[in-house]
């Protein structure tokens, strides 16, 4: 069979053989019976194993096609004409490498019932045109995270809880060949030399990885994917994020250009939270987005996205959030909107949020508003600017006129922990007040967290504000609420 994705095989070229050996999976070890356990007040940790289990059958059959697939790929890749698939679709490009593969297996001897063949397939396909046995999850829309450590192990997170998959690399350099085609395609490597890289898949998602010999295991791989469909307000409400009360307090606040910080910790939903609120903003403003990896996806018209770039090899060429952010003030922005401020790019914000650009935006890492504060204070402090500590704060209050805390629980839900204003100075304390909060009351057997939103019974410090906006909030808004019982 001759194709024009496949090469001309040279003439009387022999067959190869194979040989495929199967590994004796190892014994599973009982887990030994916790001793004296009603004496201690401890409770008992489960003893199930954090690997998953299959059966012996199952995993021959994994590791039997793991080491075709190898083979199959080495051949596919002397045997494919790959200047000649840049051009091809996918329907051709499966086509030519089931039909390669169906040959080399006849060539072989080797026989696999349809499943199996399929599996094959659509595995070899990945290897070829895609990131291989990562493919598979980056297409699950349940996974949020995956989670590489090493080749044996690839753990994922969905729903807010991290669990083993069953995918596997076949080694090391298996990963590697994975990881090394990942940062090539965006002018990037990977080596003993420089053996930890920051980049981003075509989808948009958050890729990082470290090689040995500083990962000491095997490759750490981490990514965390991008979202094609973004949550809106709407979703958040009805997924228990926030309650309406406090989604109708953000959107009078997004709308009457009040600048909000959005802090939380790693994995918390602040991008998506920020995401959310620029929902709210006219679509006739000009806003410009600053991020290190653009994931912010805003609906109105008028928006320029500018994202910062590391630097090379050499060490030239680093475009810092600062350097964004400094061009973007001359760019005559309505609203600035950066993705997460970290380091000396908070003054720049800070003077961007006190001169005109009322409405801005920007998340940081902080475990509650008071904590945000003095996380601003010291990130402007590590800038080299040295100013009085009281005028620092006075900066801070005069900018920033909201805290929204978005907190991810410990049984893996995300909420919106406490809305916070900050309503001035008081000697030489920023004055803040709680508007909105998730009390916590309790637990369920199943570790899952029981609580509810309500107000404090404080009313905005920026009601008046509201009111001229048109968005007269009702009192009722600012009513504290009780949980029912049952």
């Amino acid at each position: 069979m001759f194709s024009k994705y496949k090469k001309q095989a040279a003439a009387g070229a022999p067959a190869k053989a194979s040989k495929l050996k199967a590994v004796k999976p190892d014994a599973p070890i009982a887990p030994k019976p916790a001793a004296n356990q009603s004496a201690s007040l401890r409770r008992p940790m489960p003893k199930t194993s954090a690997e998953a289990a299959p059966q012996d059958k199952e995993r021959k059959r994994k590791e039997r096609l793991s080491d075709i697939k190898i083979q199959l790929h080495k051949e596919l890749l002397e045997q494919l004409n790959l200047a000649a698939l840049e051009t091809a679709n996918e329907a051709e490009l499966r086509a030519e490498i089931t039909t390669i593969t169906t040959e080399i297996l006849e060539e072989k001897g080797i026989v696999l019932n349809r499943d199996d063949r399929q599996t094959l397939t659509k595995e070899l396909y990945d290897e070829v045109t895609g990131l291989g046995p990562l493919e598979t999850l980056l297409q699950d829309e349940t996974v949020n995270d995956i989670l590489v450590n090493g080749p044996q192990q690839v753990f994922v997170e969905r729903e807010g809880k991290l669990m083993l998959s069953d995918v596997t690399f076949k080694d090391e350099k298996h990963l590697l060949r994975i990881i090394d085609k990942i940062v090539s395609a965006v002018g990037r490597r990977v080596d003993e030399s420089n053996p930890y890289v920051d980049a981003r898949l075509a989808d948009g998602s958050r890729f990082n990885a470290m090689v040995p010999p500083i990962a000491v295991d095997g490759s750490l791989v981490s990514i965390r994917k991008f979202k094609k469909d973004k949550l809106g307000i709407d979703d958040l409400v009805n997924f228990g994020a926030f309650n309406e009360e406090m989604a109708a307090y953000l959107q009078a606040a997004v709308a009457t250009r009040l600048n909000i910080i959005v802090s939380g910790g790693t994995g918390s939903g602040k991008t998506t939270t920020l995401n959310a609120l620029s929902s709210f903003i006219d679509n006739a403003e000009r806003i410009l987005t600053i991020e290190d990896t653009a994931e912010l996806q805003l609906q109105q018209t008028h928006v320029g996205r500018m994202e910062s770039r590391p630097p090379n090899v050499e060490g030239k060429g680093e475009v810092s959030p600062r350097d964004c952010l400094k061009n973007a003030l001359r760019m005559r922005p309505d609203r600035i909107i950066v993705g997460e401020t970290r380091g000396e790019e908070v003054i720049d914000m800070l003077q961007a949020m006190n001169t005109g650009h009322d409405g801005s935006m920007t998340t940081i890492h902080a475990n509650s508003a008071r904590d945000g504060v003095s996380r601003l204070e010291n990130m402007i402090a590590m800038a080299g600017i040295e100013m009085p500590l009281k005028a620092v704060r006075s900066q801070i209050s005069s900018a920033v006129n909201l805290i929204v805390q978005a907190s991810r629980l410990q049984d893996g839900s995300r909420r919106m922990t406490s809305i916070t204003e900050i309503t001035g100075m008081e000697g030489d304390v920023i004055s803040m007040q709680e508007i909105f909060r998730y009390q916590r009351v309790g637990l369920t057997p199943e570790n899952k967290i029981i609580g509810h939103f309500t107000a404090t019974g404080v009313r905005s410090h920026f009601s008046e504000r509201f009111r001229m906006w048109g968005y007269d909030l009702p009192a009722s808004v600012y009513e504290p609420t009780k949980m029912e019982s049952h």
